[in-house]
C-alpha cells in the first residue's frame, strides 16, 4: 500500500472535499459510510475511486488531504481533484456578480474534477432527467455488475467497467439495472468507443464549439452532456451545461442572456460569467441553487 498527505494550506484557495465530490460533477467516486448524495458532509469520510486498475482512497483530516493507493498515487489526486487550481485567483477574476459572488462565498474550497472521459460520458449519458443520487446510483451498479474486481486493504472495489465491458451487456441486462431508456444509449455508446469508432478523449484536441460537436456523435449525447463532459473531463473550463438548475438561473437573473438556441444561449451565459472560467462559476450555482445553502 502507498500512502501520503497533502497540505491543505499549500492549496490556493482551499479544499472542501465533500463539495467537490458531491457537487454533481462526478458519478465515480464512493463514499464509504455509504451516504454518498444522501446523506449530510462526514468530515473524516473516506471517498474511493478506481483508475486504469488502481484503487485511490483519500479523506480530509484537519489540515491535510490524506490519499491511499495501490501505487503511488499523489500525481494521480491532484489531476482528478484540480488540486493545482488556483482558485483564489479564479474567484478573483469572476464578474461582480451578486449571485456568483454569494456561491463562492457559501462553497469556499468546492473545485472542479477532472474524471477518466469514459466513465464522465456513461454517467451523464445516465444523468438525463435524474436526481444526483439517482444517476449515482446507477453508475454503481454499472461498475458493480461489469467493472472489474480489485482487492486492497481487506476490501473489494469495483471499477468502472471499460468500453469493451459494457458493450457486452445487452439492452435487457440495463433496463434491469434501472437504466430505462438510457439502456441502449450506454450500450451503444460502449460499443462506439470499444470499436474505435469515436473516443471522447480525443474531443480534447478540438476548439471548444467543435469538441462540443464531435461529443455529440455519441449515442444519447446532446449539447447539454457533452458541455458536462467537456468540462468535469476534459478540462474545457468555458464550458457551461444548461441543465435545468442553470437555466432557471438564466430566467430569474440572467433572462437577457436567454437566446433561444442552445448554442446561442450557451455563449452569451459564458460571456456573463466570464469566459475562460465560467465553468467554474457554473458549477458554483448549480451547487448553491440545487442545496439551497
Amino acid at each position: 500500500m502507498a500512502t501520503g498527505t497533502i497540505a491543505l494550506a499549500e492549496l490556493a484557495g482551499g479544499l472542501d472535499l465533500y463539495r467537490t465530490l458531491e457537487s454533481g460533477q462526478s458519478y465515480l467516486w464512493r463514499r464509504e459510510d455509504g451516504e454518498m448524495y444522501g446523506g449530510d458532509p462526514a468530515p473524516d469520510a473516506w471517498y474511493s475511486t478506481v483508475v486504469d486498475g488502481d484503487v485511490i482512497r483519500v479523506r480530509r483530516r484537519d489540515d491535510r488531504l490524506e490519499w491511499e493507493s495501490t501505487t503511488d498515487a499523489e500525481a494521480t489526486v491532484r489531476r482528478l481533484l484540480r488540486l493545482d487550481d488556483d482558485l483564489e485567483a479564479i474567484v478573483a477574476a469572476g464578474p461582480d456578480d451578486p449571485l456568483l459572488r454569494e456561491a463562492y462565498e457559501a462553497h469556499r474550497g468546492l473545485r472542479l474534477v477532472q474524471d477518466p472521459p469514459f466513465g464522465c460520458l456513461i454517467s451523464f449519458i445516465c444523468s438525463a432527467q435524474m436526481r444526483v443520487s439517482r444517476i449515482h446510483s446507477m453508475v454503481t451498479a454499472l461498475a458493480r455488475e461489469y467493472g472489474s474486481q480489485i482487492a486492497f486493504d481487506g476490501g473489494t472495489y469495483h471499477a468502472f467497467p471499460t468500453p469493451e465491458q459494457l458493450a457486452a451487456a445487452t439492452e435487457t441486462d440495463l433496463r434491469d439495472l434501472g437504466l430505462g431508456y438510457r439502456a441502449p444509449y450506454v450500450v451503444r455508446t460502449a460499443e462506439m468507443v470499444a470499436d474505435g469508432e469515436a473516443r471522447p478523449a480525443e474531443a480534447r484536441a478540438l476548439e471548444y464549439e467543435a469538441a462540443r460537436e464531435y461529443l455529440t456523435q455519441f449515442v444519447g449525447v446532446g449539447e447539454k452532456v457533452a458541455d458536462c463532459v467537456l468540462l468535469f473531463s476534459l478540462g474545457f473550463d468555458e464550458a457551461v451545461p444548461l441543465d435545468t438548475w442553470i437555466r432557471s438561473a438564466i430566467e430569474e437573473y440572467y433572462p437577457d442572456c436567454d437566446r433561444g438556441s442552445y448554442a446561442d444561449t450557451s455563449r452569451a451565459i459564458r460571456d456573463r460569467l466570464g469566459g475562460e472560467y465560467a465553468g467554474y462559476a457554473q458549477t458554483y450555482i448549480f451547487h448553491h441553487l440545487r442545496t439551497g445553502e
